[in-house]
């Protein structure tokens, strides 16, 4: 297929042209996060033709991921997200870079990564990811397009312009308390799709650069898709901001990472051998009623994601566990922000128990 024939419904249209498909495939951008968010917005960056696409994402696909990231396939299950994506997106168009980055972005990396594309999009679904992407792309000049999901809710934006606000400006710092995630608070993937999709057109609009785009800078979308009301509300750039108010250099790139690094694991071996250990399950109850081990404690992670921690013994290593992993991961925050400090996660959950017995 030729590039004339592969982009004629979007170069036909005089805010695109021959010129706009040339800045796009002279662009690149950088996604973080290939999930509810990145899927979407990288389906439509590589349909459209833009140049050089990086992928940044740890994890691995789970079959719970597919109700909503729709790149991804049941024979993908278990792989690395960038690398999947990465090739399935090759799949749609053969003509573009695509690098896959099957890491974590944190302060150490984040500055490199940064300074080899034009444009940041965030696919990321904690306060301390976002605060590093702003951070980053304050300090190395460059747009980063915000998204946001829960439930039925979105929101979108784009940081750091130069005369524009951060998303410092709007979250100084994060809120007091536990912050549900997709997982525990649910979301429909339609909605993933529409922020992921406006995520992708917000690029698309500042790579092409047309006097008739208006990107969302200095103003924040929210839409409700219960009611499709939508909102588009002004935001100044603060004067005082803790970042975007000082010069690039001074501003320093911190991260802490919510799946790694301070959260402890013990294998399901370990679990069995620590005799004295009060093991606690974070399952839901149907979960709970098709089997468990015998002797734990039941205790769901959506009641302590609403602050429903009971009192628990302080004499003795606390593990807990999910199915696979990722939600007795969750739990441990959970309990250490409640200060109990003797606790761990049993890595790879229940099944790995069963698989372990």
């Amino acid at each position: 297929m030729s590039e004339n024939s592969r982009y004629s419904r979007q170069t036909v249209l005089p805010e695109i042209g021959a010129a706009g498909q040339e800045r796009l495939s002279r662009a690149s951008v950088l996604c973080i996060g290939a999930g509810g968010l990145g899927c979407p917005a990288l389906l439509y960056l590589t349909a459209a033709g833009v140049g050089r696409i990086g992928i940044v994402d740890f994890d691995a696909v789970d079959e719970t991921n597919l109700q909503r990231q729709v790149l991804f396939t049941m024979k993908q299950v278990g792989r690395n997200k960038a690398e999947a994506a990465k090739e399935r997106l090759e799949m749609l168009n053969p003509n573009i870079k695509i690098k896959a980055y099957p890491f974590e972005l944190t302060d150490k990396n984040a500055e490199e990564l940064f300074q080899s594309y034009d444009i940041i999009i965030d696919g990321t679904d904690t306060f301390a990811a976002k605060f590093l992407i702003n951070d980053a792309a304050v300090k190395c000049g460059k747009l980063f397009i915000y998204g946001s999901i829960l439930g039925f809710d979105g929101q979108l934006s784009v940081f750091g312009a130069p005369h524009g606000p951060c998303y410092r400006c709007l979250f100084p710092e994060a809120p007091k308390g536990h912050v549900p995630n997709c997982a525990e608070a649910g979301v429909i993937g339609a909605v993933a799709g529409m922020i992921g999709t406006a995520q992708a057109m917000e690029a698309i609009k500042i790579i092409v650069g047309h006097e008739s785009f208006y990107p969302l800078i200095g103003k924040v979308w929210t839409t409700d898709m219960r009611t499709m009301e939508n909102r588009l509300l002004s935001l100044a750039k603060n004067p005082d901001c803790p970042v975007c108010s000082k010069s690039k250099e001074a501003i320093p790139l911190q991260y802490s990472s919510p799946v790694c690094g301070f959260i402890s694991e013990v294998t399901p071996q370990q679990a069995r051998e620590n005799k004295s250990a009060l093991i606690i399950d974070v399952r839901e109850r149907k979960e709970w009623d098709t089997g468990h081990i015998k002797d734990a404690q039941h205790i769901p992670l959506s009641a302590l994601a609403q602050g429903d921690v009971p009192d628990l013994p302080t004499d003795c290593a606390i593990i807990l566990h999910c199915q696979k992993g990722k939600r007795g991961q969750q739990a441990v925050q959970i309990l250490r922000a409640h200060g109990y400090l003797n606790v761990s996660n049993m890595a790879g959950g229940y099944e790995a128990w069963l698989k372990c017995s």
